[in-house]
C-alpha cells in the first residue's frame, strides 16, 4: 500500500454538514479498500489566486490516507463528478516527509519588513539580486599584466 494526500478545494457556499459528506464518503472508500485513514486537517476558507466558477474563495481540506492505487482511482473519479469540489489535488507522500504538514499564509503587510533604512534596521530583503549586482559595481576590477 502506498501513502497519498489530497488537497481537496470545496465551494465556499456548501454547508458545514454537506462538505463534511464529501470528507466522510473520501474516508468511507478508503476503509472499504482496506486502507487506513491517517490525518484529515482542515486549513478552511481562503482566498483563491483567480476565480474557480465565480468563486474568488474556497474551503481547503488536506486528507492523508494509505490505500492501493485502484481506490485512489475511484476516489478522484468521485471527487470529479462532485458538484461541491471545485478541484482536488492527488500525490503520493514522500517517506520521511513531515506527518502533519502546515498550512502557511503570506505575510500580511505589517509582517514584511516595516523598518525603514532611517532606522538602521534596513529596508527589506537581504541581499538580494539587485543588491548582489550593486556590490559587484562598487569594487574595481583588477587587470593582469601580460
Amino acid at each position: 500500500m502506498t501513502g497519498y494526500e489530497i488537497l481537496l478545494l470545496l465551494d465556499p457556499d456548501l454547508e458545514e454538514d454537506r462538505q463534511g459528506e464529501v470528507v466522510t464518503r473520501t474516508r468511507e472508500l478508503v476503509e472499504k479498500a482496506g486502507g487506513s485513514w491517517d490525518v484529515h486537517d482542515v486549513w478552511g476558507r481562503r482566498k483563491l489566486a483567480y476565480e474557480i466558477a465565480h468563486k474568488g474563495e474556497g474551503f481547503y481540506h488536506l486528507l492523508q490516507f494509505t490505500c492501493e492505487a485502484g481506490t485512489l482511482d475511484e476516489i478522484s473519479r468521485v471527487l470529479r463528478i462532485d458538484d461541491g469540489v471545485l478541484r482536488h489535488m492527488a500525490t503520493r507522500r514522500i517517506e520521511g516527509s513531515p506527518a502533519r504538514p502546515v498550512a502557511v499564509g503570506a505575510p500580511t503587510r505589517e509582517d514584511a519588513g516595516t523598518a525603514s533604512p532611517a532606522d538602521g534596521q534596513g529596508a527589506g530583503p537581504v541581499d538580494g539580486p539587485a543588491d548582489v549586482a550593486a556590490d559587484a559595481v562598487d569594487e574595481p576590477i583588477e587587470e593582469e599584466e601580460e
